[in-house]
């Protein structure tokens, strides 16, 4: 498996990197670093200078051999420069050439530490990708590189509600806890999904009910050795359901893309996007339909 990290000499950059390696090492696979500079055909009104082509091409290598030399010696990795129109664009295909699994990306700069905030990117991207999606939030390389786990994914947390997709995502959850040996949490978010209005205890109850049936069925396609736990996401607003959670430095979230999106397709959710504004923790966004093979050693 490969997974694209897009890169740039930037603290964005630096941190969907820290994210790549941590995720690669839990999962095993490669990666691929990814620069996109402005594709050399664009349409300009006067000639580009040579030398300006130039100096953005060295100064693209090294911050490319930069980047590579900040892979640990345990993870396979290559680099790659690419022109497109856009850096979207070109991560996309860049994805779509190389095969690559999973885009890695960071944060837009503006946001609190270890938050995340949507830059035009990861717009373009949580909103046409066919491929999982994570978002590295603001600071992740200080905080990953911080946490006492050998660099490695300490458990998926897979956010679930009752809504189309719903179960392909659980099952996308249940291979990626498998193959990479982590817990797995099963979040409830049916307390959230409840038309406005609706009696706090009916939603409530619905909740259990829903989180007694995913952790079943977790537990049933799970080794014994592999820890379940499921918890009820419940608050006035989703922002306040998240920021209630106890949340693992070292964990990713895994979430479903909107019901809106067309198959194979990513489009974020509001849940998904209201979710990302208190997020501590990395987010990997899955396409609708997708068959997510995250940590799949085949």
């Amino acid at each position: 498996m490969r997974y694209i990290v897009g890169y740039t000499d930037t603290p964005a950059g630096r941190d969907a990197l820290a994210l790549g390696i941590r995720i690669a090492r839990t999962t095993g696979a490669r990666l691929d670093i990814v620069l996109v500079l402005a594709n050399e055909e664009r349409p300009t009104i006067t000639p580009a200078d040579p030398g300006y082509e130039r100096f953005l091409r060295e100064t693209a290598d090294r911050w490319l051999a930069e980047a590579l030399d900040a892979v640990p010696a345990d993870i396979t990795a290559k680099t790659h420069l690419v022109y497109d129109e856009s850096f979207a664009e070109g991560l996309l295909e860049a994805s779509r050439i190389l095969e690559g699994g999973l885009i890695i990306i960071g944060a837009a700069r503006g946001g609190l530490l270890g938050r995340f905030t949507l830059g035009s990117v990861a717009n373009t991207l949580l909103h046409s990708a066919v491929v999982p999606v994570a978002l590295a939030p603001v600071g992740s390389r200080d905080l990953l590189e911080a946490q006492p786990t050998g660099g490695t994914v300490s458990r998926i947390t897979c956010a679930i509600g009752t809504r189309a997709g719903a179960h392909q995502l659980l099952d996308a959850a249940i291979v990626v806890a498998k193959n990479a040996v982590i817990p797995l949490r099963l979040v409830s978010l049916v307390a959230l999904d409840q038309p406005e209005g609706a009696e706090h205890p009916e939603a409530t109850a619905r909740a259990e009910s829903h989180a007694a049936e995913v952790l079943a069925y977790a537990t049933e396609h799970l080794p014994k050795d592999i820890a379940v736990t499921t918890e009820i996401a419940s608050g006035t607003r989703i922002e306040d359901a998240v920021s209630h959670l106890e949340w693992k430095p070292a964990e990713i979230v895994l979430v479903g893309s909107s019901r809106l999106a067309t198959p194979k397709h990513l489009f974020l959710g509001s849940t998904a996007a209201k979710m990302l504004r208190e997020l501590p923790v990395p987010m990997v966004v899955v396409p609708r339909d997708s068959v997510l093979t995250l940590g799949d050693p085949t």
